[in-house]
């Protein structure tokens, strides 16, 4: 209706249209359901404080960094199972990925993350539960 009472015909037609393109629609969608995340347990190796696990260990520096990064020890098809076990360190960009000692970068930097984490792990289970969980050693 506009301001002097009389119906305007154009506004029933954009509801009828309106009404005409949502019949046969299902509100809500079935099957649209929003994913749950899991809460893993967390890191066996460290705890996030504020500081880089490398800078600690190979540097022997306890600097603070406010945007350290989550890194898995075991990547790949091992991913998720790294995340389940808390196998993940805090790492400065340096030391994950831009830098040339980075775990990203440096194969020799790599194993010993994973030297250390398969060390801590192995302290309640046994090197062929380690095995058969990661597919080999690291130590």
């Amino acid at each position: 209706m506009n301001g002097e009472g009389i119906k305007d015909p154009t506004a029933d037609q954009a509801v009828a249209n309106v009404m005409r393109k949502t019949s046969g629609l299902l509100f809500p969608k079935a099957g649209a359901k929003k994913k749950r995340r899991i809460r893993h347990p967390p890191s066996i190796l460290q705890e996030k404080d504020g500081r880089c696990f490398l800078c600690m260990l190979l540097d022997d520096n306890n600097i603070y960094w406010p945007d350290l990064e989550r890194h898995h020890v075991f990547g790949g098809p091992n991913r998720t199972a790294s995340e389940e076990e808390g196998l993940t360190v805090y790492l400065c960009p340096r030391h994950h990925r831009t830098g040339p000692t980075g775990v990203h970068n440096s194969r020799k930097t790599d194993l010993i993350v994973k030297g250390y984490a398969e060390a801590a792990w192995e302290q309640n289970h046994t090197p062929e539960e380690f095995r058969e969980k990661f597919g080999r050693n690291y130590l």
